[in-house]
């Protein structure tokens, strides 16, 4: 009788092993060209640890294949693809690669990646410090330029006034008042060479008072702008051509799509909005995912003896 068990069950395993997700049905995986503009070494250390999920370049071992597990296999690949994916490296701007690889060090330093339940059954996936080393030092050298010399900006002359801002794509339309906010919090990307000042309304100011941060309450709006971090003679920095100001909105129901905010952005002295699709705030929630359980916000506010109600 035990023996008839036995063989029935490894029937079913073997019957099992016929239904497979169509990820597996593919006939070869196809290969993500070199990364342009990145090193030989953060290439191979990122195809080591990262393509797996988050590239069309899967390698299945063959644990990965069998049934049931396949499933899950496939779930992670296609949620990590919509994270982050490097197959679409050929068809971004220098600015989103960087973006990319900048995300994906966030999620590296706050140790969501690799998963430790992938590094258990692939050991070579795992970063120490000195793969992590090597990715800060790629992105702090290589990834743009050291801030350009003292020069002046738009020939001395005040940013030009633009009538009329068209609306993001996702429909949050530009808030022209953002530069009578409080200023709450300051902060730089080494990856991009700028220097950003954070502007919270009047709902975040009360928020920061009331300790109620995390999470904000709804009708916070951050404005993030950001400025090309300049250098002069003396080695002192300073904010050099305006680059954008990006906002967010907290609305969980009317946001209840990506994460309880509304992002926007908007580039450049002529205030483009940024974005092809409506989908383009998916790039907002991928490099604030890091921050979940800080209501997906970086921004730590300054001391609240700074925040004198008036």
């Amino acid at each position: 009788m035990k023996l008839k068990i036995i063989l029935c069950i490894l029937g079913l395993v073997v019957l099992a092993q016929l239904i497979r997700p169509k990820e597996l049905s593919s006939a070869k995986a196809v290969p993500v060209n070199m990364l342009a503009g990145v090193t030989k070494e953060v290439a191979k250390l990122l195809e080591t640890s990262c393509f797996d999920c988050h590239s069309a370049q899967t390698n299945w071992q063959w644990f990965d294949k069998l049934t049931p597990a396949n499933f899950l296999v496939a779930s992670h690949i296609r949620d990590g693809r919509k994270a982050l994916d490097f197959s679409q490296w050929d068809f971004l701007a220098a600015p989103q690669r960087n973006a990319l690889l900048y995300s994906a060090l966030n999620a590296i330093l706050s140790k969501e990646m690799p998963l430790s339940s992938y590094t258990a059954l692939h050991p070579a996936a795992k970063l120490n410090e000195k793969d992590i080393d090597l990715l800060k030092n790629y992105l702090l050298n290589n990834a743009v330029g050291k801030p350009s010399p003292v020069e002046t900006t738009a020939n001395g002359k005040a940013q030009a006034f633009v009538k009329e801002v068209k609306k993001s794509p996702n429909g949050v339309g530009y808030i022209a008042n953002y530069r009578s906010w409080k200023a709450i919090s300051t902060t730089e990307r080494f990856d991009n060479g700028t220097i950003r000042i954070i502007f919270g309304n009047p709902v975040a100011v009360n928020a920061i008072h009331e300790g109620k941060t995390n999470p904000w309450p709804d009708g916070t709006i951050f404005a993030k702008t950001a400025w090309k971090q300049q250098q002069a003679k003396d080695g002192s920095v300073y904010a050099g051509q305006f680059v954008q100001v990006e906002f967010m909105i907290k609305n969980v129901k009317r946001y209840a799509d990506t994460k309880g905010w509304g992002w926007a952005r908007w580039k450049g002295e002529n205030l483009l909005p940024y974005g092809k699709t409506v989908k383009f705030d998916s790039e907002c929630i991928s490099c604030h995912r890091p921050e979940r359980n800080n209501d997906y916000v970086f921004t730590t506010p300054l001391d609240i003896k700074d925040f004198n109600k008036k």
